[in-house]
């Protein structure tokens, strides 16, 4: 969308009143992997209407919308190839063009933990080797990833031979589970689940429990790793920037904003909780052993995986910021 961008600059103009020049306001094109009414949009919306304001006169994102303007899986090449400004989407979305970049999920610190090891930094020289900007993370640390289903289990190991509708990261943990994954848009999760093709799903728990009611009867606790969605912009869009407000915007957004949206998502989850109690969904607590190994068998699978994609060493430095 550089010549969306171009064309807005172009609009707003340098003009002088009174001999004094009016700076350029420069507008980016962005989308999310998930429709503005989702709630795990809130983020997304924060995000945007906290840059919009900080940078009014300077810098303003459009949010065009979600899945219904572009597909998930390709909004990232999109921002890489042009086709597009901006895009708030998921690590794993993505893991092709960066293999390093589903490491935000293998994690579980919190934002201000991550901060302060120089991760960011560290993701920001990796994207730029597949000419992306890293401007940041919406992150969501509360919000773990847990396991749904339509029938009960008692250990660990009566999720093998399982169907899982997962997400690419998810991938290795339930291989490494026995069980059998298949990579399906959020979208489809529910007419996958009432038509049997699936027998559960891994997904967070905030804002849907009431659409899934009667499709769902179980959810498995505990959750495994931390949400967090990385924000891409187009090489040649930010380009177009001056220098000082790319620093200024880089600095805001992780140094101010991000750690605010962190703190909203234990509220969120608590209130998803509740929904879910409402749609009857029974809990499993797993037990202590078999929770220990539950999030042994999540890193461990998955840090494997980055290890082969990303190299050794890659996985080896990310992995030492992420985990203790």
């Amino acid at each position: 969308m550089k010549q969306f961008l171009k064309s807005a600059v172009v609009a707003a103009g340098i003009t002088m009143i009174g001999g004094a020049a009016i700076a350029e306001e420069y507008t980016m094109n962005a989308v999310t992997l998930s429709p503005r009414q989702a709630d795990i949009s809130r983020g997304f919306a924060m995000f945007i209407d906290e840059i919009n304001e900080e940078f009014d006169g300077e810098f303003q994102i459009n949010w065009r919308g979600g899945p219904e303007v572009m597909p998930p899986f390709g909004q990232a090449e999109a921002v890489r190839n042009g086709a597009m400004d901006m895009t708030f989407t998921s690590p794993s979305y993505y893991s092709g063009l960066v293999p390093a970049s589903s490491t935000m999920n293998l994690s579980f610190k919190d934002y201000n933990e991550i901060r302060t090891t120089g991760y960011y930094e560290r993701m920001t020289e990796l994207h730029a080797e597949r000419n992306l900007v890293f401007l940041g993370e919406v992150p969501a640390t509360d919000l773990a990833f847990h396991l749904f289903l339509n029938t009960p289990i008692e250990t660990l190991a009566d999720i093998q031979g399982l169907r899982i509708r997962v997400f690419p990261t998810l991938l290795p943990l339930v291989n490494a589970l026995g069980a059998e994954p298949l990579v399906l848009p959020m979208g489809e999760i529910y007419t996958a689940m009432e038509r049997g093709a699936i027998d559960g799903f891994m997904r967070g728990t905030v804002g849907w429990a009431a659409q899934f009611e009667g499709v769902v009867t179980h959810v498995v606790y505990p959750g495994v790793y931390r949400a967090g969605f990385p924000i891409l912009v187009n090489q040649d869009a930010w380009n177009e920037l001056p220098a000082d407000l790319q620093t200024r915007i880089i600095a805001f957004v992780r140094d101010d904003l991000a750690p605010r949206i962190d703190e909203i998502w234990a509220t969120d989850v608590a209130q998803g909780v509740v929904e879910m109690e409402a749609a009857g969904f029974e809990v499993i607590q797993l037990s202590d052993e078999d929770s220990a190994q539950l999030r042994e068998i999540a890193l461990d699978s998955a840090w494997s995986v980055i290890a082969t994609e990303a190299g050794e060493d890659v996985a080896a430095e990310l992995r030492g910021m992420l985990v203790d």
